[in-house]
């Protein structure tokens, strides 16, 4: 009998342990119809949170954040916002970013947790893109951690002009890596997935198209069109999002963050919230008087925060 619970008691360890090292049991992910899949070819969602951008929060690029992120809040998946905008971005600094970037991917590789390389930008910048996902790419692709969201947000872009875009990318990113996941934006704030669905990229594997919401603003018609792109065979990952209204700040509308996680789960498409930051802004999720490694007691975890944190324990077993 003591022979038995002993036995047991390894297995409920080794899948706990198999719960919070995504990686070692996902392995190289992959797409299939309009899912993510583990290596295998079963179906995936990874849950986790984006950090702020590198340039305004820097504070919390470090390692031991990520440590707490995959430990407390069961992160499966952090988004690294590499800022092309603001004082400070890439283009103006890029020694400064990769200062930034660099733990935040190494300790997601060692906690083994996947991580998105966001080229946070508003605006094509095609050439810079290029330049910088192939630099990734050859640094880490050969780790199956590793994530490429390479236009975060347009704004005034068409989809064809995005589709181009996407093209020249991710051609340089296959250059060195040919396997692990791309991540693509659509027009309008990553709202229009509607006209990805209608005219999606071709001649490429293992790419996602992203839609943002923030509940408070986006109901239930971004829901429909988000829903009704995946019918027809669009494979979507939601990279950035809140509780909150568009703008980031204002009232938090837990019932409607509910809507959107239950319609994620049963579609399988992975979710990411926004962010790991001190603003004074309602998305914000830290206080300023928050360590920037945490561990974070619940005294320095803003409202929004708890609810994402909880969101995470409750999903990311």
């Amino acid at each position: 009998m003591k022979k038995l619970l002993t036995i047991i008691l390894f297995c409920v360890c080794v899948c706990h342990a198999h719960a919070l090292d995504p990686v070692k049991q996902y392995g190289q992910l992959q797409v299939k119809d309009t899912q993510l899949c583990d290596q295998k070819g079963n179906p995936v969602i990874l849950r986790g949170v984006s950090l702020g951008w590198h340039n305004l929060w820097p504070r919390f690029y470090n390692k031991k954040a990520v440590q707490t992120l995959k430990q407390d809040w069961h992160c499966s998946v952090i988004r690294a916002a590499i800022g092309q905008h603001i004082e400070d971005n890439y283009r103006e600094n890029p020694t400064y970013a990769m200062q930034c970037l660099t733990p935040v991917v190494e300790s997601a590789i060692k906690q083994n947790i996947y991580v998105i390389i966001d080229w946070h930008s508003h605006e094509l910048r095609t050439e810079e893109a290029k330049a910088f996902f192939g630099e990734m790419a050859r640094k880490y692709g050969k780790y199956p951690h590793v994530i490429y969201e390479i236009y975060n947000e347009p704004v005034e872009d068409t989809w064809t002009d995005l589709k181009k875009y996407a093209t020249e990318v991710i051609s340089e990113i296959r250059k060195y890596d040919t396997d692990n996941i791309v991540l693509v934006g659509c027009p309008h704030w990553d709202q229009d997935i509607h006209l990805v669905a209608d005219n999606p990229l071709q001649g490429f594997n293992n790419i996602m198209y992203t839609v943002h919401f923030y509940a408070a603003t986006h109901g239930e018609y971004l829901r429909e069109r988000t829903e009704d792109a995946v019918k027809k065979g669009i494979p979507v990952f939601i990279s950035e999002s809140g509780a909150t209204e568009a703008s980031g700040d204002g009232k938090i509308d837990a019932e409607s963050e509910e809507e959107w996680i239950k319609m994620c789960e049963r579609l399988g498409i992975s979710w990411i919230c926004w962010s790991i930051s001190d603003k004074n802004e309602s998305c914000s999720m830290l206080l300023p008087r928050a360590t920037a490694t945490g561990p974070w007691a619940d005294d320095v975890i803003k409202v929004y925060g708890k609810l994402v944190k909880g969101l995470l324990l409750k999903y990311n077993l």
